[in-house]
C-alpha cells in the first residue's frame, strides 16, 4: 500500500489529465524538431504543475512534500513524456534559488520560473569534467563590482531553451581546485552564446547544448550564496538529484514491464501467445519481482527525504539499483517484442534509446559503486551492522 493521501491523489489526476491534453499529443512533433516547445513549460505553470514547492508569495504551493514531485515523475514517464524533463527545471534546477537565493534574489527570479515564463538549466559538465568536479576549468572570478565568468560547458539539458542558467566556475584555480562560485546567467547576457542543439541517442525532445562564455560580465546581484563555496553547494543537492534519478528510473522499468507484458500476451508463437512460454513467464516473473523490490525501497527514501534523513549512500544505491534494473528490463522488453522492439512505432524502442544515459547521468553506475563501496570500507559501516 502506498502512502499517498487522497489530496496527493487528487494532484495525481489532475496532473494526468493535463499530461494527456497538452504534452503526450505533442510528444512526436518535439522529437522530430529536438526540442520541446516553450509553451509546454507556460501552460504546466498556468495550472501550478510546474514548480510547485516555492512559497505562494512567489507563485508556488508552498509544500515542500517530495511525494508530490514523486507523483509528477511517475505520471511524466507513464505518458511517455519523459523527453519533456520539466523535472529538471522544477526539482534540480530551482531548489538552488531557493537555498542559495538571497530574498531579493528569489523575488526576481522564482515567480517567472514558477509560471514557466523563465526555464532553467544548471551547467557543471565540461568536456573533461562531468563527475569530477575538480577537473572544471571554466572560472568565475571577482573583479571591482562585478564577477568575471570565462569557459564553456557541454552536454547542457535545456541549454537551447533556457532563459536562467546556473553555472559553476572555479574561483581560485591555482590554489584550490574545490573553491567554486555559483551564478545565475541570464539569456542575452554580452559574451553568453550557445552551441547547436546537440543530437543525442535518445531523449531527442529535450534540448541539449553546449554554452560558450567569455568573459561575462555577472553583477554581484547575480552570484548564489557565499563565493568560493559552490563545490558544497552543489554536493548538497546531490542526493535528491539521485533520488529523482531512482524515481523516474523505477517508474520506467515498470512502464516497459506493462508494455511487455501486454505485447507478449498478444503476440502468437507456434500458435501460441509467447506469454504462455516457460522462458517468457519466468523472466518476467524475475522482472516484476526486481522492480517490485526498488518501488517498496524508493517510496521508503521518499519517506526519509520528506523528513529530512535521505542520506548519500542510500541515494546512491537506489540510484544504481534502479538504473541498472531499468536497463535490464528495457534489453528484454525488446528482445521479447522481437523485430517490433526495434521499430520506432513501438514505445519500447524510444524507451530502450532515452534510458540508455540514465546509467551516466547524476553519476554514473561506476561513480555510485565507489559512493557506496567507501561507505562499506569504513569504520562507521560496522558500528551501524553491529
Amino acid at each position: 500500500m502506498r502512502n499517498f493521501t487522497e489530496e496527493q491523489n487528487m494532484f495525481r489526476d489532475a496532473y494526468r489529465k493535463f499530461l494527456e491534453a497538452e504534452i503526450a499529443p505533442n510528444i512526436e512533433m518535439w522529437r522530430e524538431q529536438n526540442i520541446v516547445d516553450r509553451s509546454a513549460f507556460k501552460k504546466a505553470g498556468d495550472l501550478g504543475f510546474l514548480m510547485i514547492w516555492p512559497d505562494e508569495q512567489y507563485g508556488g504551493m508552498g509544500d515542500k512534500d517530495f511525494r508530490f514531485e514523486q507523483i509528477i515523475i511517475e505520471e511524466t514517464v507513464r505518458q511517455g513524456c519523459a523527453e519533456w524533463f520539466n523535472t529538471l527545471h522544477s526539482r534540480l534546477v530551482g531548489p538552488y534559488i531557493q537555498h542559495f537565493g538571497n530574498d531579493e534574489q528569489k523575488r526576481r527570479f522564482l515567480p517567472g520560473c514558477v509560471s514557466g515564463e523563465k526555464i532553467l538549466a544548471i551547467a557543471m559538465t565540461e568536456p573533461d569534467a562531468g563527475s569530477d568536479l575538480a577537473g572544471m576549468r571554466t572560472t568565475l572570478k571577482e573583479e571591482g563590482d562585478h564577477f568575471v565568468l570565462h569557459g564553456s560547458k557541454t552536454y547542457i539539458s535545456n541549454g537551447i531553451n533556457a532563459d536562467y542558467i546556473i553555472v559553476a566556475g572555479k574561483s581560485d584555480p591555482a590554489n584550490n581546485p574545490h573553491a567554486m562560485t555559483l551564478c545565475v546567467v541570464e539569456r542575452g547576457m554580452p559574451g553568453f552564446e550557445r552551441g547547436r542543439n546537440l543530437d543525442k541517442m535518445g531523449m531527442k525532445a529535450q534540448d541539449t547544448a553546449e554554452l560558450f562564455f567569455s568573459n561575462v560580465k555577472i553583477p554581484k546581484e547575480n552570484i548564489l550564496g557565499e563565493p568560493g563555496r559552490g563545490f558544497i553547494y552543489l554536493m548538497q543537492g546531490l542526493a535528491e538529484e539521485r533520488l529523482i534519478a531512482a524515481v523516474g528510473s523505477v517508474s520506467s522499468a515498470r512502464r516497459a514491464f506493462n508494455l511487455t507484458r501486454d505485447f507478449v500476451m498478444e503476440r502468437k508463437v507456434f500458435g501460441k501467445p509467447l506469454a504462455a512460454m516457460q522462458n517468457t513467464q519466468f523472466k518476467m516473473a524475475e522482472m516484476d519481482a526486481e522492480i517490485a523490490v526498488l518501488e517498496v525501497f524508493v517510496d521508503h527514501l521518499v519517506a526519509l527525504h520528506n523528513v529530512g534523513q535521505l542520506n548519500v549512500n542510500m541515494a546512491a544505491k537506489a540510484k544504481l539499483q534502479t538504473t541498472e534494473v531499468e536497463w535490464k528490463m528495457l534489453d528484454l522488453g525488446v528482445q521479447l517484442h522481437g523485430g517490433a522492439g526495434y521499430m520506432k512505432e513501438y514505445p519500447i524502442c524510444n524507451m530502450f534509446t532515452d534510458a540508455r544515459v540514465n546509467r551516466i547521468l547524476a553519476g554514473s553506475s561506476e561513480i555510485m559503486k565507489l559512493i557506496i563501496s567507501r561507505d562499506i570500507f569504513s569504520e562507521k559501516y560496522r558500528s551501524n551492522l553491529d
